[in-house]
């Protein structure tokens, strides 16, 4: 039988060879609106990688619409530009597109030189903190004609298609919603007026682009915003666009960027929102595309083979592995690095106004910066740590076509991603140990477990380099009463090492303290398998599954000693965790310090004065830091090394993947 990813199908007149999209996504790469080499090297080697049709962006339509780091479609100067793009993902065997969008008042005045952003009524944005400026009604008819005027401009740049943003929170998305669509004109009021601005952009374009040329829109098959838009509204307006602007396909995104329900974190399930795709994909006759968190091959197959939609968006997975469609294609999906939604190289750089990484993939970004070539003379290198650090050193020292041995003193590779991923949500840490080790696998690289290296094992190799990567080891704070039989380490904890009573107090809320927190919080809550049994069977209400859910078996305090907790942990992970936090009722405490362990319970001093909380289990979470027992010796052997990961300095997983390469692609 067929695989059904890779049937060619219809996007007007034009054929996609594979129903793998990948869809815009802000990059920061673009130069004062310009296309760079850069992103040129970013979507050829995904062109490369197998995906069937690419979409750029989001792209501008006028001086208001974006910032200088996107990519600019609102003047003619930006054409040769765009045409290079586009012949860098044509020419490598992908179908090409740009998303046009506006910003509206999710624009910042910091961006446009001191103006105001503009929307359809005054209303502030809780995410820039600002008001918009409400637009006139022949402001309106402006843009509408420099939506049409870009999407020509795309065309003319040699494109495939025009993708059209309408939805997350942007400006057509801000008319379509009554919670910012306040307006007593033509524009505002019931939903045929609220559609009108948004069918009007949709028309003008289909006016200057003409019937053959692929019109694509991108919109919301739910805000998930109080007050906002819900399926329904959002499933008529989709007809209106076919039916009624002529729209040649449907991507189906949900949630605006204020919205508090998780959207693109590693807790929200695969593939979740394709039921949303499926409720529009009933309605109309054109390609419909799901999106979000479609991290796999096979789930993405399932959504196809089952109805639920026509193509599947992986955006954030073929920054994790470029060649995801091809290595599906030619039945190498072991080798599949899965993006783990961990949002640390993506969405957090963007809010740093950096350019897009990738925890996974430490080349993303860097295609060119960081291609490996054959090394000149071939050595034996020798990496002490099977980690993510080490297993990345490992890959590349082995592309370079080095003879490698990698050496791990427990039975397994992985380490530290193992008690990552051990928190609920937090399993596709996991997952990143198991796809690297199997790339591990796949390589040349010859792996030694339950095997400790010292300086006479060294000695007995006679490598021509080593990789250090040994990792860290938790710390365990000078607290009187530490030493006790009821206190335990966090990494225990989390590997099911240690067990813990009824009333525990986790002293440390940096990232390690919020996930044990969260792990003991799920003690006892009902599973989703279990949830679903029982409300399928209509065993108890919503409401009661809800409480069961949520509310565990356990009482968890977080303590910390900082003004603040999670200080380690990303921008766009962070709010969520703390919504998990506050539903699982784990209480937490700051400017707290823990002044003595009692044996029945702990002694602390905070914003009330000195007190002793009573505990059954308190559970060390206090940071970690470097194990390194070879550098120094190799120093004084005279023998080249590196130090990677946290036996370099304790940081972020990130850090450590992006150092192991680095170090294995320089020897």
């Amino acid at each position: 039988m067929a695989d059904p990813l890779f049937e060619p199908i219809l996007i007007n007149q034009l054929e996609v060879k594979n129903r793998f999209y990948l869809p815009a996504m802000h990059l920061g790469m673009a130069d004062n609106f310009e296309v760079t080499q850069r992103l040129e090297d970013f979507y050829a080697e995904r062109a490369r990688g197998g995906a069937g049709m690419i979409v750029v962006g989001y792209a501008t339509v006028d001086e208001l619409s974006g910032n200088v780091l996107n990519i600019g479609a609102h003047k003619d100067q930006f054409i040769p530009g765009l045409a290079r793009l586009a012949a860098a993902i044509k020419d490598n065997g992908a179908r090409a597109a740009v998303q046009i969008n506006h910003a509206g008042r999710y624009n910042s005045s910091f961006f446009l030189n001191g103006q105001q952003p503009v929307a359809p009524s005054a209303i502030a944005s809780r995410m820039t903190r600002e008001t918009p400026r409400e637009l006139t009604r022949d402001e309106i008819l402006q843009i509408v004609d420099a939506f049409a005027q870009a999407a020509l401009r795309i065309k003319k740049a040699g494109y495939d298609a025009v993708e059209v943003l309408s939805g997350t929170g942007y400006l057509i998305s801000e008319f379509l919603s009554p919670l910012t669509n306040h307006r007593e004109d033509a524009y505002g009021g019931d939903l045929e007026n609220r559609m009108r601005f948004g069918l009007a952009v949709m028309q003008a374009i289909r006016d200057a682009v003409g019937a053959d040329f692929p019109v694509v829109v991108r919109m919301n098959g739910n805000d998930f915003m109080p007050g906002g838009q819900g399926r329904e509204e959002l499933q008529t307006y989709a007809r209106a666009l076919v039916d009624r602007a002529g729209v040649d396909a449907l991507c189906i995104n949900v949630g605006w960027h204020e919205a508090r329900v998780p959207q693109i974190v590693t807790s929200v399930p695969r593939g979740v929102f394709a039921y949303l795709a499926r409720g529009i994909k009933a309605l109309v006759p054109v390609p419909v595309i799901a999106s979000h968190r479609i991290n796999d091959p096979l789930t993405a197959r399932e959504m196809i083979s089952d109805g639920m939609c026509d193509m599947v968006a992986m955006g954030r997975s073929l920054i994790a592995d470029p060649y995801l469609p091809e290595k599906t294609r030619t039945g190498r999906e072991n080798e599949i690095l899965h993006c783990i939604a961990c949002a640390q190289g993506c969405f957090d750089n963007l809010f740093k106004l950096k350019p897009v990484e990738c925890l996974c993939n430490p080349r993303a970004g860097r295609e060119a910066a960081t291609r490996v070539e054959k090394a000149p003379a071939p050595k034996k290198v020798m990496v002490v740590g099977g980690g993510p650090a080490g297993m990345n050193a490992a890959l590349a020292a082995a592309e370079r076509g080095h003879t490698v041995d990698l050496y791990e003193q427990s039975d397994r590779l992985g380490g530290q991603l193992h008690l990552a991923g051990a928190p609920p949500g937090r399993e596709e840490f996991s997952v990143l140990a198991r796809d690297l080790a199997s790339q591990v696998a796949a390589s040349a690289v010859r792996v030694h477990l339950n095997k400790t290296v010292d300086m006479a094992l060294i000695t007995a190799e006679q490598p021509d380099a080593v990789i250090v990567a040994t990792g860290a080891v938790p710390v365990t704070p000078p607290i009187p009463g530490a030493d006790q039989a009821h206190v335990v380490q966090a990494w225990d904890v989390l590997q099911n090492k240690a067990h813990t009573g009824r009333r525990v107090v986790v002293v440390g809320g940096g990232a390690v303290g919020v996930e044990t927190a969260m792990f003991l919080a799920e003690k006892g809550t009902l599973s989703g398998d279990a949830v679903k049994f029982l409300l399928v069977n209509r065993a108890e209400d919503p409401e009661t599954l809800y409480e069961l859910a949520t509310r565990g078996t356990k009482e968890v305090l977080l303590i910390e000693m900082m003004e603040a907790i999670g200080k380690d942990i990303g921008r766009s992970t962070k709010w969520c965790m703390f919504q998990e936090m506050e539903r699982s009722a784990i209480k937490r405490m700051v400017a707290t310090k823990a002044l003595e362990i009692t044996p029945t319970g702990i002694r602390i001093q905070g914003p009330r004065g000195n007190e002793e909380i009573a505990a059954d289990t308190i559970v060390m979470a206090a940071g970690a830091r470097s194990h390194d027992p070879l550098s120094q010796l190799l120093q004084e052997k005279g023998i080249p090394h590196h130090t990677v990961g946290d036996a370099r300095q304790v940081a972020q997983a990130i850090d450590a993947i992006h150092q192991g390469f680095e170090a294995g692609s320089q020897i």
